[in-house]
């Protein structure tokens, strides 16, 4: 089980000079379990704000978050939740089989069983024989890789993502959205994600939450109701795209 809610969730920041910065107004959002949720808008939304909200790692000044149907500060599981951040934020010093395990050492989950989940993990993200590597010795692409299995291995149900794949080429990019449709469904997650690229949204998002900026508030809930697989080039995803673009 996974879900996410918001109700009326208001956020300011206090700066050094003047008034508070209003960066989240009256935000409302729904990511209902096993779906996938994009949220859009321009720089300034409040978009990472959001993520941020639901990790725990920032307190709303106004309004509620749900998670699972419990209140988050009532929330007691937050292992079940992890956060792949747009940086890979790998441990030069570790191999990648060694960052993937840093969230099950934490955890208290002994060696026996952290080289088991490991190591089914890596393959799940097809980088069984590249366990040992170093992440100066990896491409890009299996970089974003290892970032998701060492989000994958603690076996979430909410799986949150600031933009992790804004820094790879095209191709690469749709190989690692392939990769996250088809484990999402092995794992029955929920994923709720920000992307500055509206094609990006159109590809993965069963909804896409668009936000106009300054403050941050929800302008269009909108429902994606095509197939998966999902050609980016396709005249669908394209027009769909296209009405994206005309709410931002």
């Amino acid at each position: 089980m996974g879900s996410v809610q918001l109700r009326g969730v208001s956020k300011w920041f206090p700066r050094r000079e003047g008034e508070p910065l209003h960066v989240l107004q009256n935000v409302d959002l729904d990511a209902p379990e096993r779906s996938i949720v994009a949220i859009v808008g321009a720089s300034g939304s409040g978009k990472s704000t959001i993520l941020n909200i639901v990790a725990g790692l920032v307190r709303p000044d106004a309004g509620e978050v749900y998670l699972n149907g419990v209140p988050a500060e009532a929330f007691k599981d937050w292992r079940s939740m992890t956060y792949m951040f747009q940086d890979d934020r790998l441990l030069p010093w570790r191999t990648a089989a060694q960052n993937v395990s840093f969230g099950l050492e934490a955890g208290g989950v002994g060696r026996a069983e952290r080289r088991e989940r490991v190591a089914e993990t890596l393959e799940l993200v097809g980088l069984t024989g590249f366990a040992d590597a170093y992440p100066h010795e990896l491409s890009g692409g299996m970089r974003s890789r290892v970032a998701l299995a060492r989000s994958l291995v603690t076996r979430p149900s909410i799986l949150l993502m600031d933009e992790p794949f804004s820094k790879l080429d095209p191709s690469i990019r749709a190989q690692m959205h392939e990769e996250v449709l088809r484990i999402k469904e092995l794992m029955g997650m929920t994923l709720l994600f920000v992307t500055h690229d509206v094609e990006e949204a159109v590809v993965l998002a069963h909804k896409v939450v668009v936000l106009n900026p300054r403050p941050g508030r929800v302008r269009e809930t909108r429902t994606i109701d095509l197939p998966y697989p999902r050609d980016p080039l396709s005249p669908e995803v394209a027009e769909q795209a296209r009405l994206l673009r005309g709410s931002l």
